[in-house]
Parts: structure tokens; C-alpha cells; sequence
């Protein structure tokens, strides 16, 4: 599934970069911290890979 917002999708790859190890995990806070608990790499994968032109900054709707 797809970012709905380039926040989202900024912290799926903060997220993905801890799963991978490139980034401490201790580092992350909220939502990337949650993402990296509760998502396997591939979804994180999916969602931070996603064009971001044409996204809102955030998502108002969730």
C-alpha cells in the first residue's frame, strides 16, 4: 500500500532504515516507531517507494 502523504511516507523510510539497520532503532519516534513494529520490510518497502509529487505534506483524512 501506497504512502497517502509524504509525511507517511518520510517515516516508512525512517522506518525501513531501521529494519534494514542503517539507522538505530532507539532513534525513531513516533509513527516510524510504530511502522517499524507492526510492518515487515516489504510492506515498509511498498510504501516508502512511492512518488511523492502529488501528495499532501500531511493527510488530514486519518
Amino acid at each position: 500500500m501506497p504512502a497517502k502523504s509524504q509525511a507517511q511516507q518520510m517515516a516508512a523510510g525512517a522506518a525501513l532504515s531501521a529494519k534494514r539497520g542503517e539507522k538505530k532503532v532507539s532513534e525513531l519516534e513516533g509513527a516510524s516507531k510504530d511502522m517499524y513494529e507492526s510492518m515487515s520490510e516489504e510492506e515498509l518497502e511498498k510504501m516508502a517507494s512511492a512518488k511523492q509529487k502529488g501528495k499532501p505534506e500531511h493527510n488530514r483524512n486519518s
